[in-house]
């Protein structure tokens, strides 16, 4: 019985065919020693490497830069670091932050680097000062903000984007509508005997909201989640390549090359597209291409849209109904299909098929593409933030399998690096 016990605990005190320097090594030798030591010499290399060619030669280094550091950081730390950071630090920090966002403990720091007293933060707050000190010194603890002395704070680069309301929506964002999903997956999957999650009205989201409706009724029903979704979906991409910038998708020569685009005709419509981020973004990189651009998402999503361009019309439109444009030249959707498993997508993909002009519309997806080596993490992270309201990040085959069925034929897939969304252009096949 005892034997069994061991067995059912992973062994936790007994010895495992590991050896270093000729020594056996048991788990708690290894629990408290580097957790990758092999790759440390080489993860040191690259970052004396990229670090060189970020400060000397090539700002764009920093990625690769900050992707050997993180490297080098996950190989060094012991797996009793990693228990702790995981079970400790990461929660606690998103505590710690989400609520100097509803304190305003951020704008009260301010954004000109000038070192603020815990006391004249307690003045701007209106927080307890015992519990304000707690608080600031586990943000500086974790690198949201700086300490300066004793009692005594100032701003980083994180906290100063914090005092914008677009940028710090994410995080009650993600407690009110997100969290709890995420951390009901183990139970869920455990009921489900761990299938995979296909069903937009059986989630994890559901159990661990209490909840009949899925994230999106209540995005529809909840203003405040409404708007706090927008705001995160307008600014995640920020910094990042997008699909219409130079060296990504060859624009001109895919859309506009051989057509007679005129003004009035309608170039792109971009299907879901929330506030029009997107096509802002379009329009503003590529002010002379011809045609006009269609904003489409629900009523009342777009009916607080304003200030886009000229040539940008906004249309109140569900897309699991009927695709009022016929024969676009392209239709264009970011960050749709993710949301949903593939029989609401073919219902999706069916009303836009049926708008497409053979031989001449494009459909556009701009979604990640899951590699079947080397994924992600933000991706990966993704997936599972999907994966509780029953959808998922797709790989290559998925795409292929799910497009094709639609009707479509994927042209080619246009990738620029990893940690960002791929542009998969389709045509009627």
């Amino acid at each position: 019985m005892r034997h069994d016990e061991n067995s059912a605990n992973g062994n936790a005190n007994g010895s495992i065919n590991e050896t270093a320097n000729g020594k056996t090594l048991d788990i708690g030798d290894i629990a408290v020693l580097p957790n990758l030591p092999a790759k440390i010499p080489a993860l040191l290399q690259d970052v004396a490497s990229s670090g060189k060619e970020y400060t000397e030669v090539d700002p764009q280094a920093r990625l690769p830069l900050l992707e050997a550091a993180r490297s080098l950081v996950y190989a060094l730390e012991t797996p009793r670091e990693a228990i702790i950071r995981h079970c400790w630090s990461e929660s606690t920090s998103y505590a710690a932050i989400e609520t100097a966002v509803a304190l305003g403990l951020f704008t009260a720091i301010g954004t000109d680097d000038t070192p603020r007293s815990v006391a004249e933060l307690v003045e701007s707050t209106g927080a307890d000062p015992a519990l304000l000190g707690r608080l600031t010194k586990h943000l500086a603890a974790m690198g949201v903000i700086t300490e300066t002395g004793c009692d005594e704070y100032c701003s980083t680069g994180f906290s100063k984007v914090l005092t914008v309301e677009k940028y710090s929506d994410a995080f009650p964002l993600m407690t009110s509508r997100f969290t709890k999903g995420i951390l009901a997956l183990p139970a869920f999957l455990e009921k489900t005997n761990y299938r995979n999650p296909t069903s937009a009205t059986n989630t994890a989201f559901q159990m661990g909201y209490d909840s009949d409706m899925g994230f999106f009724g209540h995005v529809q029903q909840e203003p405040i989640t409404a708007k706090r979704f927008n705001n995160h979906m307008g600014v995640y991409a920020q910094g990042r390549v997008r699909w219409m910038d130079a060296g990504f998708y060859p624009v001109q020569e895919q859309l506009i090359d051989g057509t007679t685009i005129g003004k009035d005709d309608i170039l792109l419509v971009d299907v879901g597209g929330s506030f029009g981020h997107d096509l802002s973004d379009f329009r503003r990189k590529w002010p002379n291409v011809p045609g006009r651009l269609v904003l489409q998402d629900l009523p009342e999503v777009v009916s607080s849209v304003k200030d886009l361009h000229p040539s940008i019309d906004v249309m109140g439109h569900d897309f699991f109904t009927e695709q009022p444009i016929e024969g676009a030249r392209a239709y264009y959707m970011h960050s749709i299909l993710h949301s949903w498993p593939d029989d609401h997508c073919s219902k999706i993909l069916a009303n836009l098929v049926a708008a497409m002009k053979p031989g001449y519309s494009k459909l556009l997806v701009n979604e990640n593409v899951i590699p079947d080596t080397g994924a992600y993490w933000e991706a990966t992270s993704l997936d599972f933030i999907m994966m509780e309201i029953g959808s998922a990040e797709r790989t290559e085959r998925q795409w292929h399998a799910l497009l094709e069925l639609a009707g479509l034929k994927i042209t080619k897939i246009w990738t620029a690096q990893p940690g960002v969304e791929s542009l998969i252009e389709c045509e009627l096949a």
